[in-house]
């Protein structure tokens, strides 16, 4: 019998689609990282309005401080490097690229004309060195939207997409879910961003993504 015409396994796809154009993932994601920080620290540091804390809700107050959630937090800058790394093609790494881009600079425009942050916290900071060192970097502005929620859910759908296209077990969807909702959990446990931050970000990374995949649900990209 004739395997020739066989799909190739998920794992094998994904062996193939890795090495594609890596000089192009290897200089583009950090570059991009770099740039969105630096806009991002702007807008931080020098609000043009006056900035509008935003409000608790019920939820804020039952989802309790959790230190141990600081590395899902950070966690996000792996999680948004895999849909790109597992791109096989140079159009589809720049429409994924432009999309992020789009993601990201609706919410850097939100933070330019409507300034906000996260009310005080009761945390004595001093006494968890790490996150001190996040909360001198990052501090509680550029609150709503949550850009760490709306990149990690922009990801996951489009990680969620890939995933699918190679035929992938269901349980490492479920992972990709898994790891995309404990990092938007981690911005409340550790006090980064309260509910609404998160509610707002969530509805840009779904806007946004389920744009950008809309055309390309029905294309099939050849390994």
């Amino acid at each position: 019998m004739n395997n020739s015409l066989a799909p190739l396994a998920w794992y094998r796809q994904v062996a193939i689609a890795l090495p594609r154009h890596l000089w192009l993932k290897a200089m583009v994601t950090p570059l991009f990282i770099a740039l969105f920080f630096g806009a991002y620290l702007y807008l931080l540091k020098s609000p043009s309005f006056p900035i509008t804390v935003m409000p608790l809700t019920v939820l804020d107050h039952l989802i309790s401080f959790q230190p141990s959630a600081m590395p899902l937090y950070v966690s996000l800058w792996v999680y948004v490097s895999l849909p790109p790394a597992i791109l096989g093609t140079r159009r589809e790494l720049f429409d994924y690229a432009a999309a992020m881009a789009i993601n990201c600079l609706i919410g850097l425009l939100i933070f330019y004309f409507w300034p906000t942050s996260v009310p005080a916290s009761q945390v004595d900071w001093a006494l968890y060195p790490g996150m001190d060192y996040l909360k001198n970097m990052d501090a509680a502005g550029n609150a709503c939207p949550s850009l760490h929620v709306a990149t990690a859910t922009f990801s996951a759908i489009w990680l969620n997409f890939i995933l699918s296209r190679f035929g992938v077990p269901n349980w490492l969807r479920y992972v990709n879910w898994a790891w995309c909702t404990g990092i938007i959990y981690s911005t409340i446990a550790i006090r980064q961003h309260v509910v609404v931050d998160v509610v707002a970000g969530l509805l840009l990374g779904i806007l946004v993504a389920q744009l950008s995949l809309r055309q390309r649900r029905c294309v099939q990209i050849p390994l």
